[in-house]
This record gives structure tokens, sequence and C-alpha cells, in this order.
């Protein structure tokens, strides 16, 4: 019953956090050319690329297991530990990778102000 509960909350926080993840910037577009700001887009999009998402996952599944494990020796025994240390790399790898996302996406707003656009999110 207590790992049912523990995989049920798992995945209701990747789905929360999983809609945390912007669907890009919102532009003023009154006086701009679509065609440029298309280009200047992608090339926006392109420098988001560099932004290491692999590593913000890792970090915090690893940070996410750490901390599910101590939790569940703290209240439980080896195999409570063992299914809270999961949980825990899910939970934690989907913050870091959400992290990652906001990064990215604060990446291409940034790019586009720098290029004259007034970005409104």
């Amino acid at each position: 019953m207590r790992t049912r509960r523990i995989v049920f909350f798992s995945m209701a926080c990747v789905a929360w956090l999983s809609g945390c993840a912007n669907r890009g910037p919102i532009v003023d577009t009154q006086g701009v050319s679509q065609a440029q700001y298309a280009q200047d887009l992608a090339q926006c999009e392109q420098y988001a690329e560099q932004v290491d998402m692999g590593s913000s996952a890792a970090g915090g599944a690893l940070g996410g297991a750490a901390i599910g494990a101590l939790l569940g020796s703290i209240f439980g025994n080896s195999d409570t530990a063992k299914r809270t240390g999961g949980a825990g790399a899910v939970v934690g790898g989907a913050k870091g990778a959400a992290q990652g996302a906001r990064e990215k996406d604060q990446v291409v707003k940034n790019c586009l102000r720098g290029r004259g656009y007034r970005v409104l999110n």
C-alpha cells in the first residue's frame, strides 16, 4: 500500500513539473517583420540548445534519490529506503529537467531582447 502511494505521488509530481514548461516567448509583434522574427527566434533557439539538460536532470535525480533514501531510512527500513530513494530520483530528475527547460526558455527570451524585441512574458 505504501509503495503505491509513493509511486502515485512520484507520477503526480512528474506530471505537475512537466506542465511547468513554458510554450515559448510571447513577443509584441507590432511593427515587426514576421520573417525576420522567425529567423531570429530560430537562431535564439539554437543558442538555447547549448543548455545542458542532461546534467540538470541527473543532478536533480541524484539529489532526490539521496533525500528519498535518507527519509526512507529514518521513517522505515531498508526496503522503504530503496523505494523512497527511487521515488526521490524520479521526482528530482523531473524537477532538474524542468529547471533546465526554464533555463533554455530564459536564454531564448534574453536573446530576443538583445535583438530588440519586446518580450512580454
